[in-house]
């Protein structure tokens, strides 16, 4: 497509799915009640809030915690996501919007931006998770952005022109236990004048190999930011380079960033500035003479009388009176007046201040770590980078990824288009290409000269990852020494186990037993099994006694119904009971699977979805437990395959 096509296809879609985002949240907030949000994990009821003063870099802080002091109920409302507080009851006009700081089993902790108006420190409050509508803003601007973009480099990421690559001699690894592919990804990387992908399969190493091209690229002089679509993305790569002593700043609200690098946040790192110093003591004299305002007029319309504020001055310096307004009135009202316009004058140099002290920590710094979305944001609107590199960017929609890429002359991206592409809701936007990345349309466009991938995996036995190797990665991906025979057996602490404990890959079948057929809840689009449910909690129960820690086991599923279920009946501090879709990027030295489909039709819904299989037969370090009706699952050739390999390793088990 041309570039205006592109731009235009693109703005519409991300509207499509902005749309839909705001009519699914709002609708629910209208059509449930209060109670049913708070038991879907999405609101609080019958909160009181507290303030905890100034924190995370100058915002206000409110603790709040239920009135009755019991603990708060499951939720997805975690640190990071943007709130809605308000009075129990009236969302739609008392309200005020913060960020999540901090989660314990009790409270939970907003930070807002400015003074929170009083009503959250009273009783009867309501928290709802929230839609924050400044990222689609960001995409939107980015693709407006793309157009003022040079014809050389619009034509090679729309496909029109090949990308170019200029000759790289050998280097000096930083980190020298680089196996060959990730070399090989380092120099292709330091080679490509317009953009290069980095494709890294599970437990392959793809976070490593970008650090060793952005400290590459350091070493060079070159001026890099550092983005991926998530938070905890973006904290990995900040905390292996800040220990290998890159001064790299996160920009972000630092409640979303994680505890212990708080310090590299430009909300923290600021705050030793002497310029943001000086405009904190003006921003204090600001407040004090706003308390002296309270002793004179406010100039409301009933004291004004039309009047301006250039007509009261002039009023007051004569010593005059006008339309009845007693002189004692007009004196009183130049005397707020006066102080606003100091108050004013103190703000604006405060904000010079600190802007100043921004540009300063940001121009100093060597590496600029951000999210996609906020890589767009004002902070860093004329910054301008040699390299942008783009972690996770499977994972991101290509407008997501485009604000990143225009930040820079030069892209490096790194993901896998073989695990799940961006969640998108809006049905047809997805189907027009929202849900696929700019990295997968690149690869389609330019195939594997603009590629590496990355071949030794450090996570998964061997036998845990034969099946995923041959099915997604056409048998390249080998596993490393280290890993390849780890099992069970090597962290056990009790002695009481048999082969079957420590067996590491486990396909356990469901079929022909009504005690584990599906069922969709009343009002609901999800599913779950209960017969699967009881068999998961079984086996993490038996894991547990064997002397598994809860912190090494998780359990998935596709359905967020099952994970709730599941939730219900294994309550254990540590253990992580998750969604398929909310584990990528993650791994656990033990993992159990629910698959929950059984039916008679054959019917497996989104399961078909092969890169959703993937990612969940890949988070394992030792232990691979999948649990499935195989006459259901059969109906999709792939989960075929699964169960014939299982049989054939000895690693099948059937319920009866």
């Amino acid at each position: 497509m041309d570039e205006n096509e592109y731009i235009r296809h693109f703005t519409e879609l991300v509207e499509l799915e902005r749309e839909e985002q705001m009519r699914l949240h709002e609708e629910e907030m209208r059509r449930l009640s209060g109670r049913e949000r708070e038991e879907k994990g999405r609101a609080f009821l019958k909160m009181k809030g507290k303030s905890q003063g100034l924190g995370l870099g100058g915002k206000h802080l409110v603790k709040f915690r239920k009135q009755n002091t019991e603990t708060l109920p499951e939720s997805e409302i975690e640190v990071g996501d943007l709130v809605l507080v308000s009075k129990s009851g009236t969302w739609e006009e008392d309200n005020t919007m913060g960020t999540v700081a901090e989660k314990t089993s009790y409270t939970i902790t907003v930070a807002f931006d400015e003074a929170p108006p009083g009503f959250v420190f009273r009783k009867d409050l309501r928290i709802d998770l929230f839609v924050n509508d400044l990222t689609f803003q960001r995409m939107i601007e980015a693709l407006k952005k793309f157009k003022r973009l040079p014809r050389w480099r619009k034509d090679k990421l729309l496909g029109n022109a090949a990308p170019e690559f200029i000759g790289i001699s050998e280097i000096e690894f930083l980190n020298m236990e680089l196996n060959n592919s990730q070399r090989e990804a380092v120099l292709r990387s330091l080679a490509a004048l317009d953009f290069f992908l980095i494709h890294g399969p599970p437990g392959t190493g793809k976070t490593i190999t970008c650090v060793e091209v952005i400290a590459q690229l350091v070493r060079r002089g070159c001026k890099i930011l550092a983005a991926a679509d998530s938070n905890v993305a973006v904290d990995n790569i900040v905390e292996r380079l800040d220990k290998i002593g890159v001064n790299v700043v996160r920009i972000g609200h630092p409640a979303r960033v994680i505890p212990s690098l708080r310090r590299r946040s430009l909300d923290y790192l600021v705050q030793e500035e002497p310029e943001y110093k000086k405009a904190q003591e003006l921003r204090e004299r600001a407040y004090e003479i706003k308390e002296r305002m309270k002793g004179f007029i406010m100039p409301e319309m009933r004291w004004r009388r039309g009047l301006s504020d250039e007509a009261i001055m002039k009023l007051a310096s004569e010593g005059k009176t006008v339309r009845g307004i007693p002189g004692k009135k007009i004196a009183g009202m130049r005397k707020w007046l006066e102080l606003k316009q100091r108050i004013d004058k103190l703000f604006g140099d405060a904000w010079e201040l600190e802007e100043r002290a921004i540009k300063r920590v940001i121009s100093d710094a060597e590496v600029v770590c951000a999210t996609n979305s906020t890589a767009g944001s004002e902070i860093l609107k004329s910054e301008k980078f040699d390299f942008a590199v783009i972690d996770e960017a499977t994972q991101s929609t290509e407008p997501s990824s485009l604000i990143a890429v225009l930040k820079a002359k030069r892209v490096i991206m790194a993901g896998d288009h073989r695990q799940l592409p961006p969640t998108i809701l809006n049905e047809e936007a997805a189907r027009e290409g929202l849900s696929r990345s700019l990295f997968e349309r690149l690869l389609e466009l330019h195939g594997d000269r603009i590629r590496v991938m990355l071949e030794v995996q450090y996570r998964m036995n061997e036998e845990i990852a034969e099946f995923p190797n041959n099915e997604f990665y056409d048998g390249k991906l080998r596993a490393d020494e280290q890993v390849k025979k780890h099992n069970l057996r090597d962290i056990l602490t009790n002695s009481e186990f048999e082969n079957e404990d420590v067996k590491p890959f486990l396909f356990i079948d469901t079929c022909g037993s009504d005690e584990f057929r599906e069922r969709v809840k009343r009002g609901s689009t999800s599913r779950e099994n209960q017969g699967e449910a009881k068999l998961v909690k079984d086996i993490a129960e038996r894991l547990l006694s064997l002397g598994i820690r809860p912190e090494e086991i998780a359990i998935i599923s596709p359905y967020v119904d099952q994970v709730a279920l599941i939730r219900t009946m294994l309550r254990v501090d540590g253990l992580e009971i998750k969604t398929v879709d909310g584990f990528q990027g993650r791994e656990k030295e033990v993992v159990i699977v629910s698959f929950v489909r059984s039916n008679k039709s054959g019917e497996i819904g989104f399961l078909r979805d092969l890169r959703r299989l993937n990612v969940s037969i890949t988070r394992a370090k030792r232990k691979l437990v999948l649990i499935g009706d195989s006459n259901t699952l059969e109906s999709e050739g792939c989960y075929k395959r699964l169960i014939v390999l299982a049989k054939v390793r000895g690693a099948y088990k059937g319920v009866g």
